[in-house]
């Protein structure tokens, strides 16, 4: 048998994040959109929230809303939406504030004298840093990827049906 749950949850993540790009070039324009946000985590919608709450929701069309599974799932979904929202958006903050930092560094407290700070600097590479810009979610981008989540659990349960149905 076909496993619904799981094919929803790749399916909404992988649906997630070709969209993220059309959606950003939509509402910050062409030189604010770079291709590579189909590969990071953030921006809009949250693929993590779109897979959580596809894998509730085929979990309840499948299960019934009163499964052990779904209850699991839910309580699954909660914290990674919460932390979506959370933490990670902090830490993607956190991000963008080091950089600004840096910058205000090297353009007025780095003088010529102190070459020990100018070379610390020079090592720091912002650009490439690990903490990215879009590492978390606003409120809007977690509901974008709730919505997106239910729909894709929805076309897929049809894909399913229509299939088998047709076999």
């Amino acid at each position: 048998m076909k496993n619904f749950p799981l094919t929803a949850t790749i399916v909404a993540i992988i649906f997630t994040q070709i969209i993220k790009y059309p959606i950003a070039y939509l509402f910050m324009g062409k030189k604010e959109t770079k291709l590579s946000i189909i590969h990071t985590t953030g921006g809009m919608p949250s693929s993590h929230t779109a897979a959580v709450t596809a894998l509730i929701t085929s979990l309840i069309l499948q299960e019934g809303f009163l499964s052990p599974y779904v209850a699991i799932a839910t309580a699954y979904g909660l914290i990674v939406m919460f932390d979506a929202m959370g933490v990670r958006r902090q830490s993607g903050e956190q991000g963008i504030l080091i950089r600004e930092l840096l910058a205000v560094l090297r353009e007025h407290y780095v003088s010529e004298e102190d070459g020990q700070i100018n070379e610390k600097l020079d090592q720091i590479d912002d650009q490439n840093m690990v903490i990215d810009d879009y590492l978390g979610h606003k409120p809007s981008e977690v509901f974008g990827g709730f919505v997106a989540g239910v729909g894709v659990a929805f076309f897929i349960r049809f894909i399913f049906f229509y299939f088998d149905w047709m076999i």
